[in-house]
């Protein structure tokens, strides 16, 4: 409806004030216009797009790095093939990649539980029919006998 009262208008508008303004096509607007901006506007919109775009990409390849440090983490535990894609990952963000806090204490957890398992207390409780707190006193008995030995020894 605006189109067509325009355009009935317009037309004799124009040969009313004889054609002095002359206005643009309605296509040829730039697109600062067509958004209610000024030109500076639209420049600084244009700008904070961009640097939030970065933003998000830097973010999102910092995740995927992260993402490949625990690949390559467990890659390493398990002993598996490395991944040549992991590694340009981690080093296209700047190789200040580190583990996600909550990974790094169940990695900790876990390498204690495994030293625990190495030592010789550790094979001890896998083997069947072996009373621990028995044999932890035998082995208190045993070094408290040696203490008195050692006391009573007149070389010591």
């Amino acid at each position: 409806m605006a189109f067509m009262v325009k355009h009935m208008v317009g037309g004799q508008l124009k040969n009313l004030t004889g054609g002095l303004t002359e206005e643009k096509p309605e296509g040829e607007k730039t697109e600062a216009a067509a958004q209610g901006m000024t030109q500076e506007e639209f420049e600084q919109y244009q700008q904070q797009l961009e640097e939030e775009k970065q933003e998000r990409e830097a973010n999102f390849a910092q995740k995927k790095a992260e993402r490949a440090t625990v690949r390559s983490h467990f890659r390493e535990k398990y002993r598996l093939p490395k991944n040549e894609l992991d590694e340009t990952q981690i080093q296209q963000a700047g190789d200040d990649v580190e583990l996600p806090t909550e990974l790094a204490k169940m990695i900790a957890e876990d390498n204690q539980e495994e030293e625990h398992k190495q030592s010789v207390l550790g094979h001890l409780t896998n083997i069947q029919n072996v009373d621990m707190d028995q044999l932890k006193d035998k082995a208190q008995a045993t070094l408290e006998d040696l203490k008195k030995q050692t006391e009573n020894c007149s070389l010591m």
